[in-house]
């Protein structure tokens, strides 16, 4: 490897996913330098069926509707559908990439290895990655690590032998997957969920293991999407769990009539599961609820509860963990399952290391990582000025993660959950302060 090139005048962005994407388009009308880095050979990131770390499966779609979720300026065509397949939402972010110049900006087929900080804040960084070529290295003003949050499969150890086939969601891609298998889905998150609707039409048998209870929301309300429904009158908490608690029990019923056990926590404090097919399926005595798993005897699981079942594959839907592999997580600030950064991104101590789109809140949408974006532009053009030292003042003197009071389960998937109006207010204060617009 030849001697760094000196890339100063620059950040490196590190994904090409949504967020990269994001990040990039709002740095070139910022009028901000930087190199992209993708491993893959195109943008789209894990939306990229066949990218070498997506985790997508064919009968994926938005558990989100379009309307919701789109870019502000980039709305999604009239004709992709209301939630739509991985595959158009992959489309779309062609059409953006396309729309705003975005992949000459980008190395693709380059695989960052390490990043690491000369020094103290504003030092440099040597960037290290590898592609076709060989390894390379370049020195640049910054690093933004936008390489997304759903990569690094959180699996599951458990007791016992087991003599059957075990995957994580992650290695799932399609339904004849489960065809003549006895299948037992472990989680039930919304992929869990989803996946477990795939097994019921392909397996010979579908089972589902699960720790706590969820609540269901539908994906249609009064004919429409639900997540478009309210959002006009901003209500107290207390008040939006009651209204919406009764709106579920209207359209959704009670799951615990189904086998489903009962959430133990309230409303809102964990991400809901946006499906309706399973509870359709669980009525049909389709699918059955089993508890949290024991212990594994060749293909016998024994359950918590005493009772046992015959499986031929185990599919964890477990989720995924924040996997940062190019950089030491000293730097990162970490505090519990994630790093602890000012609005999820702005590292307390130095101001060249962004972590971008390590958020999660309901109806948060691609504009809600938009805005965060707009907001790091904001701050690095703000570098000494008045209002950027406000600004780093504040971070560096303790924070907490905007979560708007809400009390979410102790859970590595909620770490970095925050109150979308809580989280979305904040940063637009901040756009404001630091004179972008709100």
């Amino acid at each position: 490897m030849t001697e760094p090139e000196e890339r100063r005048d620059r950040f490196a962005l590190i994904g090409a996913g949504p967020m990269g994407l994001a990040t990039a388009k709002v740095f070139l009308e910022e009028g901000i330098a930087f190199d992209g880095f993708e491993l893959h050979s195109d943008v789209g990131g894990l939306w990229d069926i066949d990218g070498p770390r997506s985790t997508m499966y064919e009968t994926a779609h938005l558990i989100s509707s379009k309307r919701m979720t789109e870019f502000a300026d980039f709305p999604m065509k009239d004709e992709v559908a209301e939630y739509p397949s991985h595959r158009e939402v992959l489309a779309y972010f062609h059409e953006f990439a396309d729309h705003y110049g975005l992949r000459d900006h980008y190395r693709f087929g380059a695989e960052v290895l390490r990043t690491e900080p000369l020094g103290e804040d504003g030092a440099g960084w040597r960037v290290t990655w590898r592609d076709a070529e060989g390894e390379h290295a370049a020195i640049y003003k910054g690093v933004l690590i936008a390489n997304g949050t759903l990569s690094e499969p959180n699996m599951p150890r458990f007791p016992g032998q087991w003599d059957g086939e075990l995957i994580h969601a992650s290695d799932y891609r399609h339904p004849t997957q489960f065809a003549g298998k006895r299948v037992l889905i472990v989680g039930a998150g919304n992929s869990g969920c989803d996946i477990a609707v795939d097994a019921i039409h392909h397996g010979e048998s579908c089972e589902i293991s699960m720790r706590r209870g969820y609540y269901f929301v539908p994906k249609y309300v009064f004919g429409r999407p639900a997540d478009t429904l309210g959002g006009a009158i901003k209500l107290p908490m207390w008040l939006k769990r009651k209204v919406d608690g009764t709106i579920l029990k209207w359209f959704v019923g009670d799951p615990q009539k189904y086998g489903f056990p009962k959430p133990d926590y309230r409303l809102y404090e964990s991400h809901p599961i946006v499906n309706s097919l399973l509870l359709f399926h669980a009525g049909h005595g389709d699918v059955t609820v089993r508890g949290d798993i024991d212990r594994l005897d060749g293909h016998t699981v024994h359950f918590k509860d005493g009772s046992t079942g015959e499986y031929d594959m185990i599919l964890a839907a477990t989720g995924y963990r924040l996997h940062y592999p190019f950089i030491d997580d000293a730097l990162l600030n970490w505090q519990g399952s994630a790093p602890h950064l000012y609005l999820n991104t702005m590292h307390p101590g130095r101001d060249d290391l962004f972590v971008m789109g390590m958020v999660e809140a309901s109806g948060l949408g691609w504009q809600g990582r938009h805005d965060q974006a707009q907001m790091v532009a904001r701050y690095i053009k703000a570098q000494g000025t008045r209002q950027g030292d406000r600004l780093r003042a504040e971070k560096a003197k303790g924070f907490d993660r905007a979560t708007g009071g809400m009390q979410y389960l102790d859970l590595p998937r909620m770490a970095y959950y925050v109150d979308k109006a809580t989280y979305l207010k904040s940063v637009r204060r901040v756009i404001a302060d630091l004179g972008g617009r709100a």
